[in-house]
């Protein structure tokens, strides 16, 4: 038992009735929290929101920075590059502290701050004067933001260790959902509003989640004193630490794939689609088209993992994206781009869940909090990389370039992982 359900006071115990409970819920609750279903409806709900508000001014960015006096149509877009990219840096660089934190002070305190900081960035945002206060802002989003990170904490340390692949891929289905959901609510959101109140909209709705948060999350109460008794965490007490280091590579990897690609999309679009008008179009359905099939395969390739060891499947996952990436280099039409992309959004949405399960399993539970945030600052990493990588590639050698570079990363990183699996795991 992890020590947080022992705070029961003696005499609560003595008073609470005897009731016989199936052998698989004792299972369950010896290594999780009692409240870990209820725990994880709320946390899908808060990265739901929370992403949806993230993503959402990606379609009306550049006429937002516009509104705010920018003129020239390079200005636009570097500034609108430069809002958007902040809120990830500055969450890059934060994730780590807030992780070690959460593992300080509690996993719900951080999700509490982090909900109504966003609510606030977010209401603050549609309040923006020009264009300097816009990039300033998402730098604050970034920097109180962190709701995804945060439960990806309390869920793999509160769910049992034989749900965690399932409970995980569930949260990243919300995710992507949020992913999916958000630039399609912020094209048809603005027009009805205005884009100031589309922010403050959203802003109310993380407000929901802060709500949502405060009062539905329950988290066992420390037992007096662990706080100051408690052994170092942090890297320190992590006694292995090659695995560790091969998830946090395998996700700046996942990440560098995804990101690498999606920026040159519409180019590539452009010369399989003969008619230009429906280029958008047809980018948009690709880009959905893996964030569908990542949202579908999430919780079934977790599931997945818990029976057949979450190591296997994400060499696996690897593997099936490497091959993939290569017939898209040579598509000849649209449909076969979609079809291939939801085909690889189907094998890459398994990974961010085995990552985090394999993070959870390999760690003490006082360094889980700290680990899992070094893991998301990996992944920031390989989203700020990505599009560095693909628009150099992409520019210098053509669109095929990135689609085989990038399959010969994921093989690699297969080979890496399965390198360091350790040999008592599967």
């Amino acid at each position: 038992m992890n020590g947080e359900s022992d705070a029961m006071p003696r005499s609560a115990a003595a008073t609470t009735p005897q009731v016989t409970v199936p052998k698989i819920a004792e299972a369950e609750v010896a290594d999780g929290s009692q409240y870990w279903r209820r725990n994880l409806i709320v946390c899908v709900f808060g990265c739901f929101t929370t992403i949806v508000a993230m993503t959402l001014l990606l379609p009306f960015l550049p006429l937002y920075v516009e509104q705010l006096g920018v003129s020239d149509h390079a200005a636009i877009a570097e500034w609108s590059g430069a809002a958007y990219g902040a809120t990830f840096f500055t969450a890059a660089l934060c994730a780590p502290m807030w992780g070690r934190l959460a593992d300080l002070y509690g996993r719900k305190l951080m999700l509490i701050r982090a909900s109504l900081g966003m609510a606030v960035a977010m209401s603050l945002i549609g309040m923006a004067q020009n264009v300097w206060q816009l990039v300033a802002l998402r730098l604050l989003a970034g920097l109180l933001g962190g709701y995804a990170s945060g439960s990806v904490v309390l869920v793999a340390t509160q769910t049992p260790k034989s749900r965690s692949g399932w409970a995980l891929g569930m949260l990243s289905s919300g995710v992507m959902a949020g992913s999916l959901a958000g630039p399609l609510i912020g094209g048809f959101l603005p027009p009805l509003i205005g884009i100031r109140s589309t922010f403050l909209a959203a802003g109310g709705v993380i407000f929901i989640t802060f709500l949502a948060t405060t009062f539905l999350i329950k988290e066992e109460r420390r037992a007096p004193g662990a706080r100051k008794s408690r052994p170092r965490g942090g890297w320190a007490a992590v006694p292995v630490k090659g695995p560790l280091i091969a998830m946090m590579a395998t996700g700046l990897l996942l990440m560098l794939a995804n990101m690498s690609i999606e920026p040159i999309i519409t180019v590539y679009v452009a010369q399989l689609v003969r008619d230009p008008s429906q280029v958008t179009k047809v980018a948009g359905v690709v880009m959905a088209a893996a964030a569908l099939g990542s949202i579908l395969s999430a919780s079934r390739l977790g599931k997945l993992a818990d029976r057949v060891g979450h190591w296997n499947v994400i060499i696996g996952c690897l593997l099936v994206s490497a091959v993939l990436l290569i017939p898209q280099a040579f598509v000849t039409s649209g449909w076969q781009l979609v079809a291939l992309r939801f085909l690889m959004g189907l094998s890459l949405g398994g990974l961010l869940p085995c990552i985090a399960s394999v993070i959870r399993h390999s760690v003490p539970d006082r360094a889980t909090g700290s680990m899992l945030g070094y893991s998301t600052s990996s992944q920031y990493a390989g989203q700020v990389a990505g599009p560095l990588a693909g628009g150099f590639l992409g520019g210098h050698y053509g669109m095929r370039a990135v689609f085989l570079g990038t399959s010969v990363l994921m093989a690699a990183g297969a080979v890496y992982d399965w390198l360091n699996k350790p040999r008592d795991q599967a």
